[in-house]
């Protein structure tokens, strides 16, 4: 007789608390959607801007068909006492914490030789540093409840351009792939050092989905029918394919995953830079 668990119950999380930085929008507001779809009974919006974190409660408790609820926590976690702050708000209504999607994130570009230190410094402050200081805060309440059988998770929002090189420009990343690589990195430092405390640690490296903070490089590179006709799959990120990874990461599908990345691209990454002119030459010139 197999011993394998109903297929519903490996990509639910029933009943669970979750915490999504950055959640008032895009791929953040994907993972809350998600988890509150697939069962969660709390999760906690987090955004720099109170209205921007109503506004996506509203959204979210509006939903159809959930058990659960969204909860405004607005903070402005580039701040460290922002984050002091924020996690002793959420434990007052909660003793315990079993999901953490670190996802908030900020880019910036400019033409190499142009850069400035305040430019570099405002991306690994929120990119890197904020995920680091906000799990170790975090650590205590998800670790509350956590188990062998049903460990807590932190799932990191990375980037295919923390994997792989882009071609410069005028709005060249520098300090985003850079950050984004340092969060990979700091996923699985974060896996070695939690996993024993029954805390499991992964990271999803988007590529190119269609957002605010995104759209203004898609049009750089040539408009979100260019760019998907150019990838292996023939598309763009859509909603789905984030909600699903996190899902799964959530879960008890995932429950042995530890340490990893998951590209989330469609594959191009395995092709080099793909946002190239028919030429082979970059949308966007020095």
């Amino acid at each position: 007789m197999s011993k394998i668990s109903p297929i519903p119950s490996l990509f639910s999380t029933p009943g669970k608390v979750a915490v999504v930085t950055g959640g008032s929008r895009g791929l953040g507001l994907h993972a809350a959607t998600a988890l509150l779809y697939s069962g969660c009974s709390k999760v906690y919006i987090v955004s720099r801007k109170l209205g921007a974190c109503e506004a996506a409660v509203a959204e979210l408790n509006a939903l159809e068909g959930i058990r659960g609820k969204a909860i405004s926590a607005p903070a402005d976690i580039s701040k460290p006492e922002e984050i002091t702050r924020l996690v002793k708000e959420i434990g007052k209504d909660t003793d315990h914490v079993d999901i953490l999607i670190a996802n908030a994130g900020a880019t910036w570009g400019a033409p190499y030789g142009a850069w400035k230190k305040e430019y570099w410094d405002k991306v690994m402050t929120l990119n890197v540093t904020s995920v680091f200081m906000l799990v170790q805060e975090m650590t205590p309440l998800l670790s509350q409840r956590a188990t062998i059988a049903d460990p807590s998770r932190i799932i990191t929002t990375a980037s295919i351009a923390g994997i792989q090189g882009f071609s410069g420009g005028v709005n060249a990343t520098y300090s985003y792939s850079a950050s984004k690589a340092a969060v990979i990195h700091l996923t699985k430092h974060l896996a070695v050092t939690l996993g024993p405390h029954r805390i499991l640690c992964n990271s999803i490296a988007p590529g190119f989905f269609p957002s605010k903070m995104a759209n203004t490089l898609i049009d750089i590179y040539g408009g979100k029918e260019e760019l998907g006709r150019k990838n292996l799959n023939g598309r763009l990120g859509v909603e789905d394919d984030f909600a699903g990874v996190v899902v799964f990461l959530c879960a008890k599908a995932s429950s042995h995953v530890n340490g990893v990345v998951i590209p989330l691209d469609g594959g191009g990454h395995l092709v080099g830079d793909i946002f190239k002119s028919e030429d082979g030459e970059p949308k966007a010139k020095l």
